[in-house]
């Protein structure tokens, strides 16, 4: 029987982010760090992170390399989340974030470990077994070599197949396939919405038609907008969200603060305006610091009665 309180995170492309901050990133030529900080990421790994800090007991698993694994290890212990990774050959990759003065973010994402068959064979063994007493998976990030867009989608499939409520983050051409399995709820921004229904997007109204057209009996479909809130679309219509200006640190791993926020509130029951609000609280703070995590639950509360959520149609936007 699936508890409340349980989730699993599912990140099959793990990385060790290494984070740097410039005045200005000078392309083709040198350009001087002024701090930088290493730590074990990867979307569905962050997601983990913020749900761990509101309270959630956490299952992390997917692949992860066995050379350069014990950042992860030692996150993992610190936070008491359980790990159910599932070990391969090589080194988990680095990627490089480069964030300028001007809030200007450079994502350089290397290519991850090489999965065996034997590796996929024991990772469905594990999250199918998970299944059993979890009600809540969150697949988040992209795909390592051996995974194709079409294997990721059947394991939504069968998820979805056994009641489970699958919140699903990722981009191209795995979101593309991904959508096809119908998971419970999608977290788009602008730029992967635009490469869906291949047309620049650029406008409000424009970019609830992209979603409605590729989220057709997607049960809930959450858009990033940035500094300018957050849209939900389900059944009954639209809602947006709009925090209030922000101290911008860093961007990175905003979005996968909105997912843990999201996944937390429907854990929880709350009404949608309250997921929705409190949300888009965690998102707009996670802003202001490096790295992810909940640095004050109460900050947090203060934030959300400042959001302003709003019916939308269509029409009206």
């Amino acid at each position: 029987m699936a508890e409340c309180n349980k989730v699993v995170t599912i990140t099959l492309n793990p990385a060790l982010d290494l984070t740097g901050s410039l005045d200005s990133l000078n392309v083709g030529s040198v350009s001087l760090v002024n701090k930088s900080n290493l730590h074990a990421a990867g979307k569905g790994v962050n997601v983990a992170q913020v749900l761990n800090d509101l309270g959630a007991e956490v299952t992390v698993t997917g692949f992860l390399g066995r050379d350069n694994q014990e950042m992860f290890c030692q996150l993992f212990d610190s936070l008491n989340i359980n790990d159910q990774f599932i070990r391969v050959n090589g080194a988990t990759r680095i990627n490089v974030k480069l964030v300028e003065q001007s809030d200007t973010v450079s994502d350089i994402n290397f290519p991850g470990v090489a999965v065996s068959a034997e590796d996929i064979s024991q990772f469905e063994s594990v999250l199918f077994e998970l299944a059993q007493s979890h009600e809540y998976f969150v697949l988040a990030g992209s795909l390592p070599q051996g995974i194709s867009p079409e294997l990721c989608a059947t394991w939504i499939d069968k998820l979805n197949a056994l009641g489970k409520k699958v919140f699903f983050d990722s981009s191209r051409e795995a979101l593309k396939e991904g959508l096809k399995a119908k998971p419970w709820l999608i977290k788009p921004n602008d730029e992967e919405l635009s490469y869906l229904v291949e047309k620049p997007i650029t406008s409000l109204k424009l970019t609830q038609h992209a979603a409605e057209e590729i989220a057709k009996d997607i049960p809930n479909t959450v858009v990033s907008l940035g500094a300018d809130g957050v849209l939900w679309h389900d059944e009954s219509g639209w809602l947006k969200a709009t925090p209030p200006s922000m101290q911008v640190v860093s961007t990175v791993g905003a979005g996968d603060t909105l997912v843990a926020g999201l996944c937390w509130g429907h854990m929880n029951n709350q009404d949608k305006h309250q997921i929705l609000s409190f949300a888009t609280a965690l998102s707009a703070l996670a802003v202001e610091q490096i790295g992810v995590g909940v640095k004050s639950i109460n900050n947090v509360k203060q934030l959300q009665k400042q959001i302003q959520v709003t019916s939308l149609s269509v029409e009206s936007s």
